[in-house]
């Protein structure tokens, strides 16, 4: 097997990044009228395990992110550089007859289609998602909106601000004295497209099997509801009111940030073992032996007292300094990165994590796979109606009917 050597040393297949590997997808066509972030994150994924993505966008301003920063030093938009590599764009009015007919005949050979716009706009516009799967039965139309198809709330307005508050994320998130916090990405957002990448995943293997499409129907709330684990253990599991703990862990301790000399280091300790480690690199073995501190439920109730102990012996030396004797000892531990430093890292550059792709950086492919292509798509994303003449002559009418790859069988 091929390898390469990090600078720790360790022997990492270097085909995990082989760019001359097949990819997963590429037999797949998918027509992908997202915008924005959750959906067009959704067809992303989708490009990166190669299938090929016809961006439907509007004439003359194309996707909403387009004018949204930050700008590169070209003047075009990173937010949607980021969202949409991999991608061909057409650039239609889905209300004019002649668009809307090319649109079908996309659609005709479409393995799947993708959305995010409000409930019920798709129907509107003749393109009713349950309708497509009954013309076209080996298609898959995946819709991804805030609330969802159905349910009192599916028509309300949504961006991702809006799902982290109602889902309880906000609430969750901050310090015990402070205020609830929006988490500081677009969570909701990117879980929505996650999840919207895994139902269409699975119903092209249930299709393998059945020959039969589907709906997928991903909801931004659901999909961030599905997150709160914790919060839901004492919600659904105990029936208590969840309250922001900061970042301590609700049932481990030591299990949080710590200050050292300089900064915070954070440290995670599981059970009664890692504990005897932690206490004794810490040079007070003592702490193994409090009567206190003796289980994982009597350091929990008593994680103040405990945090307590352990900053006054942190703070005598820098994050860096104990976190080379955490690690040496086992100790799971890292310092509290700013993303600038994480995109640094080694071992994010060894797994392909940032990539350059038409001359700018991007973030790489999370998903790796040995027999395919885990690079992911190094195709720019495009500009405005880049294909538009190309995909018009490609699925124009012609006198030869074609075999639709996702219609009638």
């Amino acid at each position: 097997m091929t390898t390469q050597t990090t600078t720790h040393g360790a022997a990492v297949p270097a085909e995990h990044l082989d760019p001359s590997k097949p990819h997963a997808l590429e037999h797949i066509t998918v027509v992908d009228f997202t915008r924005v972030l959750a959906g067009p994150t959704c067809t992303r994924m989708l490009a990166d395990a190669g299938a090929r993505i016809i961006k439907v966008e509007r004439p003359g301003t194309g996707d909403d992110t387009r004018q949204m920063g930050p700008f590169a030093s070209d003047g075009t938009s990173e937010y949607y550089r980021f969202a949409n590599l991999g991608k061909e764009s057409i650039a239609l009015n889905l209300k004019d007859p002649g668009d809307l007919g090319l649109v079908k005949a996309m659609i005709a050979e479409a393995d799947v289609v993708v959305e995010n716009f409000r409930p019920g706009v798709m129907a509107k516009l003749g393109l009713d998602p349950v309708e497509l799967v009954r013309r076209h039965p080996r298609l898959i139309v995946c819709s991804i909106s805030g609330f969802g198809q159905y349910g009192p709330l599916h028509l309300e307005a949504a961006y991702d601000t809006v799902i982290q508050a109602v889902s309880g994320i906000m609430d969750a998130t901050g310090a015990p004295d402070g205020g609830p916090t929006r988490v500081g990405t677009s969570i909701s957002d990117i879980l929505g497209g996650i999840f919207g990448y895994c139902g269409i995943v699975t119903a092209l293997v249930a299709r393998e099997r059945t020959g039969k499409g589907t709906t997928v129907d991903v909801a931004m709330l659901d999909a961030t509801f599905s997150t709160m684990e914790q919060g839901l253990m004492d919600a659904l599991g105990i029936h208590q009111r969840p309250e922001r703990i900061g970042n301590r862990h609700p049932s481990m301790a030591p299990f949080d940030t710590y200050s050292c000399a300089d900064q915070l280091i954070a440290i995670c300790v599981g059970n009664d073992h890692l504990f005897a480690i932690l206490a004794d690199t810490l040079g007070k073995p003592e702490l193994a032996a409090d009567s206190r501190f003796a289980t994982n439920v009597d350091r929990t109730n008593n994680q103040a007292e405990l945090k307590q102990a352990m900053e006054a012996v942190l703070r005598t030396d820098s994050a860096a300094a104990w976190h080379g004797r955490l690690e040496d000892a086992g100790i799971p531990a890292s310092l509290v990165l700013n993303v600038d430093d994480t995109r640094r890292l080694e071992h994010i550059k060894v797994r392909g994590m940032v990539k350059e792709v038409d001359g700018f950086q991007v973030p790489g492919n999370p998903i790796k796979f040995g027999a395919y292509n885990s690079l992911g798509t190094m195709i720019p994303s495009p500009e405005l109606d880049n294909r538009g003449d190309a995909l018009r002559a490609e699925f124009a009418p012609g006198d030869v009917p074609r075999q639709p790859k996702g219609g009638d069988a």
